[in-house]
């Protein structure tokens, strides 16, 4: 069988590799990975081997990052990191017949470097941002190669767009990382209306994060009617329970019970009480009738379950207004934003009331979720995925 390194350019796009990887095991592929930004966690998860060294840099990656952002990656090394991995995906390219690459130009750029025949699922573009989709110089060059074997996308508009523009067949078969929700979306039941609350992943940036979501929560403490709703943090192990605890304290939180070795926590502000776990967001994703994010996959993955966002725009270096907004495009007016605030007491008052609406919405009209899943099967498409595109990726393979 063929020897496949799967290259992955961010958070996500590993998890979305990792499936991807699983897969073509499944299928009898030999499979290694090179996680060209981050610590690869996704795949060390699925026991898929990763070539090299791994870094995390607090950004994520270049892409949708504040001037402070971009300052950060160049002068934290992340320029000259890749560099090396470049060179690193360079020296062993003979050992593999074939490279799958997730993400963005970057991985691209790697495969089309060491001249192989490659698959791509760009998984970071789509039409949906710009109404057309503008590769940037020169994307658009590789994928044209006859080394790019085939070209997958996260949306059926950005498959039509590159299809009429590359003048080669561009397909969308939906996203690997939704595959795993769509055969548990039923197994929770949903007897509390419970939120769930995603602060983002990337450290420094979540405590902010965490924090800015604690303030709206203390804001709606003052009405009773969020003492029946349930709120449930799905935190990552960046955040420490230390720090969450040093936080609570200094805000004046009372901590009501702690079971460490579930990494679980229940604090209480005024009469408002939540729920804080640690890697356990699928479980909170599942049985949550909306969320407040503040986050760039995890957004997405509610989108696609047809469950309501509210967005809080944060200072960075990743979750940027501009970041934001660009994701309000790409998923679609169910996801909802207080985006013209004249401070943050403002932008607090302004979510608050968006929760309100949603919630109303939720409860109280009938067509309010059937159009959620209809944006869902539009912007994040159906169920199996992975093995759908290996499925079409083995038809190449063996005319090959």
């Amino acid at each position: 069988m063929s020897k496949i390194l799967i290259l992955s350019n961010g958070h996500g796009e590993d998890l979305s590799g990792s499936l991807i990887a699983k897969q073509f095991l499944k299928s009898g592929y030999f499979v290694n990975a090179l996680p060209i930004v981050g610590k690869g966690n996704h795949y060390e998860k699925e026991k898929i081997k990763i070539i090299g060294k791994t870094k995390e840099f607090s950004t994520g990656g270049i892409g949708y990052n504040s001037f402070k952002g971009r300052l950060i990656e160049i002068f934290g090394g992340e320029i000259f990191y890749l560099l090396k991995k470049l060179f690193l995906t360079y020296k062993i390219r003979k050992k593999y017949d074939y490279f799958f690459v997730v993400g963005d130009i970057v991985p691209v750029f790697f495969a089309w470097v060491c001249r192989k025949d490659f698959f791509t699922y760009l998984v970071a573009y789509s039409s949906h941002y710009e109404g057309k989709l503008k590769l940037p110089w020169p994307s658009k060059f590789f994928l044209i190669s006859q080394k790019a074997k085939k070209i997958y996308t996260r949306d059926s508009l950005t498959a039509d767009d590159l299809t009429n523009q590359l003048k080669k067949k561009v397909s969308f078969f939906g996203n690997p990382f939704m595959d795993k929700f769509f055969s548990r979306d039923k197994e929770l039941k949903k007897t509390e209306f419970s939120i769930g609350l995603f602060p983002g992943s990337r450290f420094p940036e979540i405590v902010d994060n965490f924090v800015l979501i604690l303030e709206v929560l203390e804001a709606l403490s003052d009405f009773k009617y969020f003492q029946k709703i349930e709120f449930n943090f799905a935190i990552v192990n960046a955040l420490s329970l230390s720090k969450i605890k040093e936080i609570f304290k200094s805000r004046r939180w009372l901590l009501l019970e702690k079971i460490e070795e579930k990494y679980f926590l229940k604090c209480q502000y005024k009469s408002l009480e939540v729920h804080i776990y640690w890697n356990n967001f699928e479980k909170i994703l599942l049985k949550s009738r909306c969320c407040i994010s503040m986050a760039g996959t995890a957004a997405e993955q509610a989108i696609g379950l047809g469950k309501p966002v509210i967005q809080i725009e944060g200072n960075g270096p990743q979750f940027t207004k501009s970041f934001a907004e660009a994701q309000r495009r790409l998923l679609g007016k169910y996801v909802f934003c207080a985006s013209k605030y004249k401070n943050k007491n403002d932008k607090i008052n302004q979510t608050i009331e968006l929760i309100i609406k949603v919630i109303y919405l939720i409860k109280l009209n009938k067509n309010f979720l059937i159009s959620c899943n209809e944006n869902a099967k539009k912007r994040l498409g159906e169920n199996n995925a992975c093995h759908k595109m290996v499925d079409d990726i083995n038809i190449v393979i063996k005319n090959d």
